[in-house]
């Protein structure tokens, strides 16, 4: 059986003062999940905002990334299937 969805994503940049702040949200349909990160520039550092955008995003999709696996493990768990370490194989499915 075919299963297809479409899950929209949406990533934004905020720069102020030599910090760069992404919020990272994820729409499935039926949840909505937001990830944040950061990343600040040391004064000494040469301005290059695309390091900053690159860190801050990154953090942010991380975070995203690492709510989205945390849902998925207590699914697996309520369906009765063993918790284990992620890189353990759990219903045949490698978190």
């Amino acid at each position: 059986m075919s299963h297809i969805l479409e899950w929209k994503t949406r990533l934004y940049l905020f720069e102020e003062d030599g910090t760069t702040k992404a919020r990272a949200t994820l729409d499935t349909g039926t949840t909505t999940l937001t990830g944040h990160g950061a990343a600040h520039r040391n004064p000494a550092d040469t301005d290059v905002p695309e390091i900053g955008d690159e860190l801050a995003a990154g953090r942010a999709l991380r975070d995203l990334g690492s709510q989205l696996l945390d849902i998925a493990e207590r699914d697996v768990e309520s369906v009765g299937a063993r918790s284990g370490e992620r890189t353990d194989p759990v219903l045949g499915w490698s978190l």
